[in-house]
């Protein structure tokens, strides 16, 4: 099933488990992004609207297969490839789709210019990514979306779900930052953990522990990178070949923007 290490196998002589993680995982990414589940059915609202129910799917920066849980659950004729660098969150995606025959995964760096070597197939009828690509910087991602336009099929769909703000509204963006930090600060005094906490858990973890410090070897602490409108990157995806792109779903904060070929 996977191209990825070992880290499934030993999480299995221990009896890990990984859907523990993989939800604990999504409960640290909702107190960061409140209307991710949201985000998600409009992604995949859409994925039927444009390629329909059995796709193959490209999971782009995957982590620990969050799209490709919602994806199988929501389409079970569908099939997933998911690909990423970090090897802590592959090992989790691993683990919680291991024996899914419909789910593979791949190790690539979206930063080499020959990551789509490492694919099983040339096209797909969706790529689809959330809460990733904001790690890269403008030109890389510009170049990064000319890649996945060769990727997609005619007719296929790219979907990118991120922090989009729009720097023309410097007030609206600070009034609504400001209220979802005050909303953070209550949930994260009922318990939650933030993303330090959670890295701080699976370092402690006796299988993950080892991913988890390469992880950080890569990646550091936190990447930094570009946060640009949904309006560059609608404009962005149909200079590298897109036929259409608008963002399809927004909150103040973060949008959906859909390429058609």
């Amino acid at each position: 099933m996977t191209e990825t290490g070992t880290g499934t196998d030993a999480g299995a002589a221990l009896g890990t488990d990984w859907r523990a993680w993989q939800d604990s995982w999504d409960r640290q990414q909702q107190w960061y992004l409140p209307d991710r589940e949201e985000r998600f059915r409009i992604m995949l609202d859409m994925v039927e609207a444009t390629v329909g129910t059995a796709p193959r799917v490209l999971d782009l920066a995957c982590g620990t297969g969050s799209i490709t849980d919602r994806l199988l659950k929501r389409f079970p004729d569908a099939t997933s490839v998911g690909v990423d660098l970090d090897p802590a969150l592959l090992t989790i995606a691993e683990g919680t789709f291991a024996g899914d025959d419909r789910v593979t995964f791949v190790t690539a760096d979206l930063k080499d210019p020959d990551w789509t070597a490492a694919l099983p197939h040339d096209s797909y009828d969706a790529v689809l990514t959330a809460t990733a690509l904001h790690w890269l910087f403008s030109e890389p991602l510009a170049a990064l979306y000319g890649q996945v336009a060769g990727l997609v099929r005619d007719g296929g769909v790219f979907m990118n779900a991120d922090h989009m703000p729009d720097p023309a509204t410097p007030r609206i963006n600070a009034a609504e930052s400001a209220l979802r930090h005050r909303q953070m600060d209550r949930a994260k005094a009922e318990g939650v953990l933030d993303w330090k906490e959670w890295w701080q858990l699976a370092a402690q973890d006796p299988v993950l522990a080892g991913p988890t410090a390469k992880r950080f070897e890569i990646y550091g602490e936190h990447a930094d990178g570009d946060m640009p409108s949904a309006e560059w990157h609608a404009r962005t995806l149909r200079e590298a070949g897109f036929a259409e792109a608008r963002p399809v779903w927004a909150s103040p904060s973060d949008a959906v923007v859909l390429a058609l070929k």
